[in-house]
């Protein structure tokens, strides 16, 4: 029997009571969208129901849900407008919820749930889902504390010459036309070259092979929107370890904008002094043609053009 876990930000202590309640009930959690990296964490690790990931970023949801023999718990805002067929068993929590839908208050007694997935019974027969582009499995678990205790063989591929350069490609996605960009940008990176990602635009690439370097996979997941802080402590840290500044090293931020969250995180590499960003599909609002000038002049920031063109300008 299963139970489909949709959480789109780590809320810690939701996360321990709904496995707590689920022990020995003979339901299935998965997480889906941005709770990707909880399969990383060792405490959530500590529950065998803890069994996957189901489907792929927010805007698929109403897709991947529809008729699926299980519960559904959101408890953040990433929710679409709820279709008829998997209605009766969306259920929210914490700061979301929707009209008609069962909301778990602050006694977090996730009975409903739970009741809802036992009596829906999963599927009859094993069901294979795909990531957007046909993969089957999905690596995570590279937060800033494991890439930098891998610091010194990151450091010493780049000396060797194994690792040219390292692509952070990323942010919010969305259903609009334009953003298969980042899948095909990854596509056409170099063999030598390393993509670390974050976010829920990292479900347009997530799930290609390609292969690793000395050991190190080439697509690193460094966790959700909010975890561009630990991006920046790798890129602090490599800077540290090769004596230069962050706009010095062979890195490059191509970021998929979305939402209003996002401006914090691109006033915060601003503030840093971060150049040299690519940024789309489509521009931000607020960026008028004056705010787009002085962010060229002084930040060097670039609206995305084709993969191509843009490898081309960045790899020189």
């Amino acid at each position: 029997m299963s139970l489909v876990w949709k959480v789109q930000a780590v809320v810690q202590t939701v996360n321990i009571l709904l496995l707590e309640q689920t022990v020995d009930k003979g339901i299935h959690v998965y997480t889906h969208g941005e709770m990707l990296p909880a399969h990383a964490y060792p405490e959530l690790k500590k529950y065998p129901q803890l069994k996957g990931n189901f489907g792929t970023a927010w805007q698929n949801q109403q897709k991947e849900f529809d008729h699926i023999p299980g519960a559904v718990l959101f408890t953040t805002n990433c929710l679409m407008p709820v279709k008829e067929s998997y209605a009766d068993r969306v259920f929210t929590t914490e700061v979301v919820s929707y009209p008609e839908m069962v909301h778990i208050g602050e006694d977090k007694d996730f009975t409903p749930v739970i009741e809802k997935a036992l009596a829906l019974g999963g599927y009859a027969a094993d069901v294979e889902m795909t990531g957007i582009n046909g993969g089957t499995e999905l690596m995570t678990g590279f937060g800033h504390g494991e890439v930098l205790g891998m610091a010194d063989k990151v450091v010493d591929a780049v000396k060797s010459g194994a690792i040219s350069h390292f692509f952070l490609v990323g942010g919010y996605d969305g259903a609009r036309t334009g953003r298969n960009y980042y899948t095909e940008f990854v596509k056409q990176t170099p063999e030598d070259s390393i993509i670390l990602t974050l976010a829920c635009g990292k479900y347009r690439f997530n799930d290609l092979d390609l292969g690793t370097i000395g050991g190190l996979p080439r697509i690193m997941d460094m966790g959700q929107c909010n975890d561009a802080y630990g991006a920046i402590k790798v890129a602090a840290a490599l800077a540290d370890a090769f004596g230069c500044g962050i706009n010095e090293l062979p890195l490059s931020m191509v970021l998929s904008w979305y939402e209003q969250k996002a401006v914090c995180i691109l006033l915060t590499l601003l503030h840093l002094g971060i150049k040299n960003i690519y940024l789309g599909p489509t521009l931000p609002a607020f960026l008028s043609d004056n705010v787009l000038g002085h962010l060229v002049d002084n930040y060097n920031i670039s609206p995305i053009s084709t993969p191509e063109l843009d490898l081309k300008k960045i790899l020189g």
